[in-house]
């Protein structure tokens, strides 16, 4: 014969599976240990634990703030997640700021290029979007790119302008050469004249002009350097040649 009571619809082991869970969450608060379930000394005890969570949840709630009365493990969780929280708004804030200095550099740019907004952007006067990932990349590889041509560019100036000479500065000096007589031998003085060769002096033409009584003068340009030759020191050396050489005088001096 069958039990009558497989035709109800009864649940023996509600206080059981009750017991059970109520065992769980004060396990998860920490107010129990596992394992201490069945060393409780029967459901008494049980109840009374549940009776405490209960009065610790209920403080936890009077607390200011919410959570004044939970457990170490809940309120570094919630620690944990109000840091998590700052810092995520911090990101969006500066992902936004980023947002619109790029818009703006964007709006730049095609005003500058003549290119369109689109008419939606046009109307309410707001600088085109950035669309995506892929365009605020493309924005940083083109001044990356724009930057090293820029510093190409300067590069190759000052390159160029390194190897550009120095401007030297120069002088053309015409000397005039006189004799101590009319018997002084004039070939014999060009040739001591022109015996002086130094670094940065250059002697040009020549040419002998008539002084008085048939007694003339050697009138010679040379040009010089005038940071490597000075023009007095040129004027004494040739002066040492005292047998054919009275005096030289500077004629002409010009920069050239």
């Amino acid at each position: 014969m069958a039990n009558p009571l497989m035709q109800e619809n009864v649940w023996l082991q509600q206080q059981r599976y009750e017991e059970a869970e109520a065992f769980y969450h004060a396990v998860q608060l920490g107010t129990v240990q596992p394992g201490q379930m069945g060393a409780q000394g029967g459901g008494s005890s049980l109840k009374k634990e549940i009776a405490q969570t209960r009065q610790q949840i209920q403080n936890a709630l009077n607390q200011p703030g919410g959570h004044g009365g939970a457990s170490p493990q809940v309120q570094k969780r919630l620690d944990t997640l109000e840091k998590e929280n700052k810092n995520l708004k911090k990101t969006t804030d500066d992902l936004r700021a980023l947002i619109k200095k790029l818009e703006s550099r964007v709006a730049v740019l095609e005003k500058g290029s003549g290119v369109t907004a689109t008419p939606g952007a046009a109307r309410s006067g707001a600088a085109p979007v950035i669309t995506s990932i892929r365009h605020l990349r493309f924005l940083y590889v083109q001044d990356a790119a724009a930057a090293a041509l820029k510093q190409k560019r300067l590069e190759e100036y000052k390159a160029k302008k390194a190897k550009k000479p120095a401007v030297v500065a120069k002088s053309s000096v015409i000397l005039d050469v006189k004799p101590w007589d009319d018997e002084t031998d004039m070939k014999e003085m060009e040739r001591l004249v022109r015996s002086l060769q130094k670094d940065g002096l250059v002697w040009g033409v020549s040419k002998l002009v008539d002084l008085a009584y048939g007694i003339k003068k050697l009138q010679i340009i040379c040009v010089i350097e005038d940071e490597k030759i000075s023009v007095e020191d040129l004027r004494e050396e040739i002066e040492q040649f005292e047998d054919l050489v009275q005096s030289v005088d500077i004629a002409a001096f010009n920069k050239i």
